[in-house]
């Protein structure tokens, strides 16, 4: 049976780390750098020859370079003699081009999708795909992990008044995420329908649903500028709610949102650790709301689900061979 090995990408090397110690692995030396005219070079400086390999580059930082150097890994490891190669890819990239909404659109999900195949990648694992079609955009195994288990303990040990809770979602978009936790909560639910006049700036928000002296939980898969939660937040406390939380699985937190979440009616704003957040962390002046929050940004450690996905598809394959 192959060994495995697992390599980092520039993008998140602190998730990679724990997931080599959580599988008691050492990770895979692999030096990146670029040359003078910004090309990048990925050097793989161990033998990969019949082994299972595993890299791990999240859609985040330098989106654009980041995704080239996956790229580039897969194909030196393909071509390298590897047995299969996984590309772990905890936030997506382009995950929101996923359908030609406009005339001469691109649908850049399936781009993203087919480049990773044509480099060799032979399996993806990644989390909360922000629309679920992209699974079907491969023609090889996609695990797309769901965040949902990790929300509903978050929520019953750290929100005391989480039975008088109310889940909401922030668009017409994530109603069957939140209806799903809320009715493994037993709570009802909400929805904001927002319109909007242009990318990442909301004209106007409607809420359905009553919220009226309860803890309003926002759920969503990612936030970008924040400007939808933000004002969601704010039109919840307006419309009675006593207090709000928002739990996101991907917390991009690009342009003006930390500032936005700062001045917004948040207790906290909890996210995975699918994109580093340490640097981010330091501007927000609302921490420790309750002691289970060090910072406005709590991290969960996904590395467990990840890392699970992995020894289900080892089993699978295990399987198969049989």
């Amino acid at each position: 049976m192959p060994n495995i090995v697992l390599f980092s990408g520039s993008s998140h090397h602190d998730l990679s780390q724990r997931v080599a110690d959580r599988l008691g692995l050492e990770l895979g030396k692999v030096v990146t750098k670029k040359f003078s005219n910004q090309e990048t070079s990925v050097e793989i400086g161990e033998s990969v020859r019949g082994e299972d390999v595993y890299i791990i580059q999240s859609g985040c930082g330098e989106i654009n370079d980041n995704l080239m150097e996956l790229l580039i890994m897969i194909n030196a490891c393909k071509i390298a003699s590897s047995s299969r190669v996984t590309a772990v890819i905890p936030c997506f990239p382009y995950a929101r081009q996923d359908k030609k909404d406009k005339s001469r659109a691109p649908i850049s999900a399936k781009l993203v999708a087919n480049m990773l195949s044509v480099a060799g990648a032979d399996h993806i694992i990644t989390m909360d795909l922000h629309a679920s079609q992209i699974q079907g955009f491969f023609d090889i195994p996609v695990d797309n992990l769901y965040a949902e288990p990790a929300v509903l303990q978050w929520i019953k040990e750290n929100i005391l008044e989480w039975r008088n809770c109310i889940i909401v979602s922030p668009d017409a978009g994530g109603a069957k995420r939140v209806t799903s936790i809320a009715d493994r909560l037993n709570v009802e639910f909400a929805l904001i329908h927002k319109e909007r006049k242009k990318a990442n700036e909301v004209d106007r928000m409607v809420l359905v649903g009553d919220v009226k002296d309860r803890v309003a939980i926002l759920v969503d898969d990612m936030a970008d500028t924040c400007g939808t939660i933000c004002h969601a937040a704010d039109k919840l406390v307006s419309a009675g709610a006593t207090k709000v939380y928002a739990i996101l699985t991907h917390g991009i937190f690009s342009g003006p949102a930390i500032s936005r979440i700062n001045n917004a009616s948040f207790e906290a704003v909890v996210v995975t650790n699918t994109i580093p957040q340490e640097e981010k962390m330091k501007h927000c002046p609302k921490i420790q709301v309750q002691w289970w929050f060090c910072h406005l940004l709590k991290l969960w450690n996904c590395t467990l689900l990840f890392t699970d996905a992995r020894i289900c598809a080892l089993r699978r394959k295990q399987y198969s061979e049989i």
